[in-house]
């Protein structure tokens, strides 16, 4: 292993020399404590690079060793429930060998070398195989199944498999390539963080990523591979709508990248995650959940590795065939650490200090969501969708960051302070957020949900816009000024916000609420509209409209359990006809 010595330290940055071996992004060890750290820059033989640790205490004239390999991650049985650090070390590991803190310098493997694993086969000897095959199982949890598959680049018969326990370094098969080479096959593979998985091909998000949050589903979808921002700014509630999705959204696996964020934040999650059970199976839903924790106590330099570490752990469950939901808390954080860095290596600052190089970045990251056909014989399905938050300093959203996001990605849950404040939460502001994936999932909703859902939102979309015109004019000159149908939509966009988007995420019932009963709900709400218009029409006073008992009943519905929906939706609507029924019939009288 060839050597270099420190020229200069600053801060995460450290500048070595005699560094003529090295190459762009290879991981190095830093001094004799060997501390990690990646080659950013390269002039002669001359090396920048960036140490993922604390870098206190080294001084010039230390040796920095090259390791000749780019910054990669184990990926095998033993990532799901394990919560990791930005470069993937293991935390618990850690803690057992170092205490709280972590130590400088400390060297975890990412997988376990001494826990066995059940393989079981699913292919026989003399089977031809390519990259992406599976050839054996492993039930890592209750609840996921990890496939074994073939290395990339590598196809040719299989010549021996076995079955039994193993650790993730013994050889499960062995595969004669085409070339006559004798290759060992283990369990676990590596793979280069900055390097985005291949595929076969990439496939039109046309099916919604089920959230159970209704102001999502109903007005703002997101497709399976799809990518979504939620900016907002401090106190909005960015966190919990990423907790919500990560637990409620019809995903086979989440992967959660704290990235920067407060460690009482990461706490919470580590708290939480582990006593909430997943709604579709009754585990734990950390039987289903990879953590990187990369708080804003750790080294800066480590925010940049966990989201591409978290994103490649995700392609690897994509390939398998599951659907991955990637919550990234937060970009901004991320994008900190890059501009941090880049002034560090005196690069000409763009906007706001930002390297220049930032729309670039963030395009990479988020471009490697998607639904795709995996490499292999059969090709799988498997979708990657990228949830990142974003924490404009101020809640500015015409800052560098949020804007650059808002280029790439096709959802924008615009988080509202003012909402925030009114208690209304989720605080996501349906006059600025929107979703470009509304049109390819029409034909989805149409044919799963029902075929008036598209008509419906399109209404409720219409009621919230007309009640921002119509509060306006209630400043200038009084609620009097409106005619009866004006006022028949204020009331409608008041049930719309107060009974259907607001949702109580500590509720037991109402922080999920299913396609079919979003959808029932809408139908009780439009229904008090449509009737409400006909009945002033018909002379019924406005008054006697508001007072109707049956008010209060569709205030209350999203309290109604899923199993009870069908019968008590249908005694409301009962209701709700029967009382505009007389109310019109005594106007006639």
């Amino acid at each position: 292993m060839s050597h270099g010595r420190i020229v200069k330290v600053s801060g995460p940055l450290v500048v070595a020399e005699g560094m003529q071996d090295a190459n762009m992004f290879d991981v190095v060890r830093v001094s004799d404590q060997r501390l990690i750290g990646e080659v950013l820059e390269m002039r002669g033989d001359r090396a920048s690079i960036q140490v993922y640790e604390e870098t206190a205490g080294l001084g010039p004239g230390e040796p920095v060793y090259t390791t000749g390999a780019p910054l990669s991650v184990e990926l095998g049985p033993g990532l799901i429930g394990t919560i990791f650090d930005g470069i993937q070390r293991p935390l618990e590991a850690i803690r057992e060998i170092a205490g709280s803190n972590i130590t400088r310098g400390i060297d975890v493997q990412a997988l376990e070398r001494d826990k066995r694993w059940k393989f079981e086969p699913l292919v026989e000897a003399g089977t031809k195989v390519q990259a992406g095959d599976i050839i054996g199982k492993v039930q890592e949890t209750e609840i996921v199944e990890h496939r074994i598959m073939v290395p990339h680049r590598l196809s040719g018969t299989i010549e021996e498999i076995f079955a039994g326990e193993f650790t993730v370094e013994d050889t499960v098969a062995k595969l004669r390539t085409e070339s006559g080479e004798l290759v060992d096959l283990k369990m676990m593979q590596k793979w280069p963080v900055r390097v985005g998985r291949p595929y076969r091909e990439k496939l039109t998000p046309d099916q919604p990523l089920i959230t159970g949050q209704r102001v999502i589903d109903t007005l703002f979808p997101i497709a399976k591979g799809g990518v979504a921002a939620v900016p907002g700014p401090f106190g909005s509630g960015k966190t919990v709508v990423q907790h919500q999705l990560a637990k409620w959204a019809d995903a086979d696996i989440v992967v959660y990248i704290g990235c920067g964020e407060r460690g009482n934040e990461m706490t919470d999650v580590l708290n939480e995650f582990p006593q909430l059970k997943d709604p579709r199976t009754g585990e734990s839903l950390m039987k289903r959940t990879v953590l990187i924790a990369n708080t804003s106590d750790m080294p800066v330099a480590a925010r940049e590795a966990s989201i591409y570490t978290g994103i490649t752990i995700a392609e690897y469950f994509r390939d398998m065939g599951y659907s991955v939901a990637l919550m990234a808390d937060s970009t901004s954080r991320w994008a900190e650490a890059l501009r941090e860095m880049s002034g560090r290596l005196e690069e000409m600052p763009g906007e706001e200090g930002y390297p220049a190089y930032l729309s670039s970045r963030l395009a990479q990251f988020y471009e490697r969501a998607g639904r795709v056909i995996s490499l292999g014989t059969e090709g799988r399905e498997g979708a990657l969708t990228a949830i990142g938050a974003v924490s404009p300093q101020g809640g500015d959203l015409s800052e560098p960051v949020t804007q650059a996001t808002l280029r790439i990605v096709k959802v924008f849950w615009g988080l509202d302070s003012s909402l925030a404040y009114r208690r209304h939460f989720p605080a996501i502001n349906w006059l600025r957020s929107y979703s470009l994936y509304l049109d390819q999932l029409e034909q989805w909703q149409a044919e799963n949900i029902a075929r008036d859902w598209s008509k419906l939102r399109q209404d409720v979309m219409r009621i919230l816009q007309e009640e921002a015109e119509l509060e306006e004019i209630v400043r200038l000159v009084g609620i009097d000024s409106l005619s009866a149908v004006e006022r028949v939509t204020l009331e409608a966009a008041k049930s719309i916000r107060e009974d259907y988007l607001h949702q109580n995420a500590f509720h037991d019932v109402d922080t999920y609420t299913s396609l079919n009963k979003q959808y029932r709900m809408l139908k009780l709400i439009m229904a008090f509209y449509y009737k409400g218009c006909e009945a002033v029409e018909a002379g019924v006073s406005i008054n006697k409209i508001f007072a109707m008992p049956v008010r209060e009943r569709i205030g209350r519905a999203k309290y109604v359990p899923e199993e009870q929906v069908e019968q008590v939706f249908a005694e409301i609507e009962a209701e709700l006809n029967q009382q505009f029924d007389a109310l019109v019939a005594e106007e006639v009288d």
